[in-house]
């Protein structure tokens, strides 16, 4: 192995362990007959096989899972025919770009009798990319080795392979050294790297948030100087890197890097505008802080891992205040309705980049309710009002549970514990009558039939709003009798006569 560059700032590789991990992977190999029976199939039709870029990289760091990245010197058609008869399943979705993805079940490995491993994988052609200044897609031509198709990888520690099937190491870049320093390289200069390829300026800091890597200094630099560049990639492909980086164990980390090279400002500009310039006269909490602390802390109340909602809900639920604040006359600082004006603010953007309506109406939802509970204070709601935080939470009512609480990031004790006091009466509250009512489900006390045939009216608008009549007394007053429903139903009909 190539010896590692002397910097005081990065750790230095440890040759053992490096060595070990190298084993590692050979190791793995060697047990998955689906990489080597693949390998022979195309050495057969005379092509080379490698695996290639992440999947080597994870490897090394212990993490590869049933999905594998390939790379080879046969063209997608070529590929196609070697795949078809050998795969479970064929699809041809990235094939303008090079690449060919299918699935295989393993077969005979001891995983199979605890049940067939699946494996998706990904055949992609040597390449390189290249963008014109205003391109939106990248324009594909094909190499005929895979030294050429290394130096266009995005970045070292991805610019690894491992030919098969005689599972030769190929690191021409020396990214096994700077995946034991734990630092993001490019294998070229990342000016010419970041032209061909804006987005891997966004991976950059996904990178360094999956992986908890720093960013190499000339690196950073060029994001800084080119983060413009970033305008001609598609909303799609920003979103989905945004998505993954989000979704991270060190999403803090990434998310730091984009404000500080200003790449945020062209693809969130809401984030960096939390960072509220504050004097000695006007003092309040750090948006910006307080906003990522809050992303960490509902972090640590998923349950059944990364929760894209309640992430993103968790970023954005502040994002109102910059509009919105103000000095009021005793000196402090208000953002009254933030919330409100937080939840537009953020269907726009999500809509911006390409969200789907699902999420957009979810992640906005939360944060036009994450300050609701503010209301509380130490109980004082009625029934009534539990009743329509419920409802107006709906699904999302677990959601908001972990938001609220994750929005409280007080240095003192004494009032956080006073909140988390309040939510967890209001939780208890909550499950009360959820068992006695069944909140989840809350209807009116008769059906849009029965309303019907006590008016003696036809279905119209009058049965819409006789509905919400309904729906209303029973968020206010509880379960009604039959009786008691139709007798209020018809005592509202006959004031709406008068």
């Amino acid at each position: 192995m190539p010896n590692a560059k002397t910097d005081s700032n990065v750790q230095q590789p440890n040759q053992e362990l490096s060595t070990a991990q190298r084993r590692a992977v050979s190791e793995l190999l060697r047990v998955s007959p689906v990489a080597d029976d693949l390998a022979r199939r195309f050495r057969e039709a005379g092509f080379s096989l490698a695996l290639v870029g992440g999947s080597v990289r994870d490897a090394l760091l212990g993490r590869l899972g049933n999905d594998l990245d390939f790379t080879t010197d046969a063209r997608p058609q070529d590929v196609l025919k070697i795949v078809r008869p050998w795969a479970d399943a064929v699809w041809e979705v990235g094939i303008a770009f090079g690449t060919v993805g299918c699935i295989k079940a393993a077969e005979g490995t001891e995983a199979e009798q605890a049940g067939p491993e699946e494996y998706q994988i990904e055949i992609t052609t040597y390449r390189s990319e290249i963008y014109d200044r205003t391109s939106r897609k990248p324009e594909v031509s094909y190499g005929d080795s895979i030294e050429e198709d290394l130096i266009r990888r995005d970045f070292t520690v991805n610019a690894m392979a491992v030919a098969l099937p005689e599972k030769e190491f190929i690191d021409p870049h020396q990214g096994l050294e700077d995946l034991a320093r734990r630092v993001l390289r490019t294998p070229g200069t990342p000016e010419a790297s970041f032209s061909d390829d804006p987005l891997r300026m966004m991976r950059a800091a996904r990178f360094a948030a999956q992986l908890d890597f720093a960013l190499d200094a000339p690196v950073r630099a060029a994001m800084r100087d080119m983060a413009e560049r970033i305008d001609i990639v598609s909303a799609e492909r920003v979103r989905d890197e945004l998505n993954k980086l989000v979704l991270s164990d060190h999403p803090r980390q990434g998310l730091e890097i984009l404000v500080e090279t200003g790449l945020a400002e062209r693809v969130v500009p809401e984030l960096p505008a939390l960072r509220l310039e504050r004097d000695e006269h006007h003092r309040h909490k750090d948006v910006y802080e307080h906003s990522l602390t809050v992303l960490e802390q509902a972090m640590d109340l998923e349950q059944d891992g990364p929760d894209l909602t309640l992430r993103l809900a968790a970023l954005l639920h502040d994002i109102g205040k910059p509009r919105t604040r103000r000095f009021e006359k005793d000196g402090r600082v208000s953002f009254h309705h933030h919330e409100v004006v937080g939840a537009k603010m953020t269907r726009k953007r999500m809509t911006a980049l390409k969200y789907s309506n699902e999420l957009v109406k979810d992640v906005s939802r939360l944060v036009e309710l994450h300050l609701r509970f503010h209301g509380y204070g130490s109980g004082e709601w009625t029934d009534s009002a539990v009743r329509r935080y419920v409802r107006d939470a709906g699904p999302l009512l677990d959601r908001l549970h972990k938001l609220t609480r994750s929005d409280c990031t007080t240095r003192n004790k004494r009032k956080a514990n006073a909140l988390a006091r309040a939510y967890d009466g209001l939780e208890d509250r909550i499950a009360q009558l959820q068992e006695q009512e069944e909140l989840d489900a809350i209807r009116p006390d008769l059906n849009g039939n029965e309303i019907m045939e006590v008016l003696g009216l036809k279905p119209g608008p009058e049965i819409g709003a006789a509905y919400r009549f309904l729906l209303d007394q029973r968020l206010e007053h509880g379960p009604m009798e039959r009786e008691a429903a139709v007798a209020a139903l018809k005592k509202w009909w006959a004031s709406r006569e008068d």
